[in-house]
């Protein structure tokens, strides 16, 4: 195979671009990053970087036909062949498809419609838009991307025949027409032959409906995604929500005053049992800022939400998206609180679990926080730090700490820092100081856990501070799906705290950290072990990931020489800490960081507000458009 020059043109760096980015480099291709910000800067990036390709994962334009009249445009759809429109995945979400699936199609000037080269189907899962498109869509844009990149780096120029490899989805038979796939085409990867007038695939192929798409769906408006709290079950009402999840979230009212609701979790029967008053739509109590919320048949968490603007907003000061029960503080107020133990029952939500297993002497804890987003607030990083304090009393010779399914951790909430901006007597300086201090707080907790030996657990990707606080951990073990984002630059050259002037240096040395630091680029769970960041990399399918750190984690609690290598962490512990106090290394850190927030450089908070408020980007970083170097 021929490397390539890939152009990425997107509207944001997302997961999703940040996965193919990392995973194209690694398989030896020359890439370059454009913003999709106006069609003459995609073109000027055409002809300074002289792509033999330009790959579109995430886009909300179409692409000129400048560019892809000029050169070869892939695109990345999130529905599989003959789904068409803006809102695959809300549809897909909203209805319960069974299976859903990616396909990679070629530019030619409408949405969807052009020569589909690659195509990796997957079951769904009963989880938000979000949640699915980090983790079922990225794979399956990932498989069937290096599937269509493998071929046109092996000379192939036009879509190819219809076929497939390894077979549909369990329980469903192969279209009419497909043939066998070449031998190296990864399991679940369909291309297909697209239909010579329209350029689509036939509505009356059988792959018009169900997973294999319904042809052009319009975008999934608020009428659709609307809520009758008086008729709508529990089911209904999280699927609505969770088919907006992140934007545009669902059109209603607390407390009537409309907005939008995102991040819904199904209350517990044994919750609901405590309200026995109240007409479907009544808000109940209180629980880790989400607020309860009755159906017809029983009840949803509601975690987030955002204020609907008048029509006159101006684009810069819009509503964002802000823990529930604080964005309506006064009205939440008069609810009462509804805190749930760490050890309860698998059913009943809350955003801090600890979970016990193995016998007396080699006993393993697991204490999972999954913050949305991976946003860890000042109220959310204390309470962390008191479960991580509680959890400590516990008889356990392993500690797993389990961050979000999505997201390990992505440090500081800039969201309620945002908000802090706009309280009276507060100010996003003030909510920033507390927030990092806090965060610290959680990885000192960490760090000063000697007595036992604590593991990082990344199910989900981890950036900024969230990267760090990892590294706090004796061992940090990883998803292969895994992306880390260790450096904080981007947010406006903040330079960062967490200890990590520390923990970095003592697993890749001063240059190296310094060098990890000055890249700014994502990185792979595999390239993360090479370099000695993490210590595991599992390369199994996500699914069971948990169960086999488990599995791993109870080895070596009952590992023979386990009381050995705690006393030579504890030497270590004590011998750098003669050497250099943690409280250096954090005044040392907060001096720099009390600059980015109170100094007379505001490009903290101008970035901090930008991306809150989802500004459009006016010109691509220079570390992504390495061609505007």
């Amino acid at each position: 195979m021929n490397p390539l020059r890939i152009l990425l043109l997107c509207h944001s760096f997302n997961s999703l671009t940040q996965r193919l980015f990392a995973e194209l480099r690694a398989a030896g291709h020359t890439l370059s990053v454009e913003l999709d910000i106006a069609d003459s800067v995609t073109e000027e990036a055409v002809a300074l970087f002289r792509p033999d390709l330009v790959l579109a994962p995430f886009l909300k334009r179409r692409i000129p036909p400048t560019v892809w009249q000029r050169v070869t445009c892939l695109v990345v759809h999130p529905g599989p062949p003959g789904d068409q429109g803006p809102s695959a995945l809300d549809w897909a979400v909203w209805r319960g498809e069974p299976h859903w699936g990616v396909t990679v199609l070629q530019g030619n000037g409408d949405f969807d419609a052009g020569p589909v080269w690659a195509h990796a189907s997957f079951d769904m899962r009963p989880a938000t838009k979000g949640s699915l498109y980090r983790r079922e869509v990225t794979q399956a844009a990932l498989q069937a991307t290096l599937a269509a990149v493998q071929r046109f780096a092996g000379g192939e120029r036009e879509a190819p025949p219809l076929r497939f490899a390894a077979g549909p989805p369990q329980g469903e038979s192969a279209p009419e027409g497909l043939s066998a796939a070449a031998p190296d085409v990864p399991a679940h990867v369909w291309t297909a032959r697209i239909d010579a007038d329209s350029g689509s695939v036939p509505s009356s192929d059988p792959r018009s409906g169900g997973a294999w798409g319904r042809g052009w769906q319009p975008l999934l408006r608020q009428g659709e995604r609307a809520i009758d709290w008086a008729t709508d079950s529990t089911a209904t009402v999280l699927a609505k929500i969770r088919s907006g999840d992140g934007q545009p979230g669902v059109l209603d009212a607390l407390w009537g005053q409309p907005c939008y609701l995102g991040d819904a979790h199904p209350a517990s029967v044994a919750t609901m049992a405590e309200f026995s008053d109240g007409e479907p739509g009544a808000l109940l109590a209180v629980r880790d800022g989400a607020l309860l919320r009755r159906t017809v048949d029983g009840g949803v968490w509601i975690g987030q939400a955002r204020r609907v603007d008048p029509p006159e907003t101006d684009p810069a000061h819009r509503s964002f998206k802000q823990v529930a029960a604080e964005l309506f503080a006064t009205e939440a107020a008069s609810l009462p609180q509804r805190p749930v133990p760490l050890e309860r029952a698998p059913d009943e939500w809350g955003e801090l679990r600890y979970t016990e297993h193995g016998p007396e002497g080699a006993r393993v804890g697991c204490l999972g926080f999954d913050f949305y987003n991976g946003a860890m607030s000042t109220a959310r990083c204390e309470r962390l730090r008191a479960a991580l304090l509680q959890v400590r009393e516990r008889p356990t010779q392993v500690l797993l700490l389990m961050g979000g399914e999505g997201f390990f951790s992505n440090g500081i909430d800039l969201n309620s820092i945002e908000a802090a901006a706009h309280r009276p007597g507060d100010s996003a300086a003030d909510a920033s100081w507390r927030n990092i201090q806090a965060m610290n707080d959680v990885a000192l907790g960490v760090l000063q856990t000697t007595d036992r030996l604590t593991v990082s657990v990344l199910r989900g990707n981890a950036g900024a501070g969230g990267a760090f606080l990892a590294l706090a951990a004796d061992q940090v073990w990883a998803h292969g799906s895994v992306v880390l984002n260790p450096h904080y630059k981007n947010m406006g050259n903040l330079y960062g705290s967490e200890y990590w002037t520390y923990l970095l240096p003592r697993r890749l040395g001063e240059a190296g950290a310094k060098d990890l630091m000055a890249q700014r680029l994502p990185l792979l769970a595999a390239e993360a072990l090479r370099i000695g960041l993490i210590d595991h990399n599992d390369e199994g399918a996500r699914e069971g990931f948990e169960e086999r750190c488990l599995e791993r984690a109870l080895a070596l609690a009952a590992s023979y020489n386990l009381n050995g290598e705690l006393a030579a962490k504890q030497a270590r512990r004590a011998q750098d800490e003669a050497r250099r106090p943690l409280a250096h290394y954090r005044e040392q850190e907060l001096a720099r960081m009390h600059r980015n927030f109170y100094g007379f450089d505001p490009s903290y908070h101008v970035a901090r507000h930008h991306f809150v408020h989802k500004q459009p980007h006016a010109w691509t970083p220079r570390h992504l458009a390495v061609h505007r170097l």
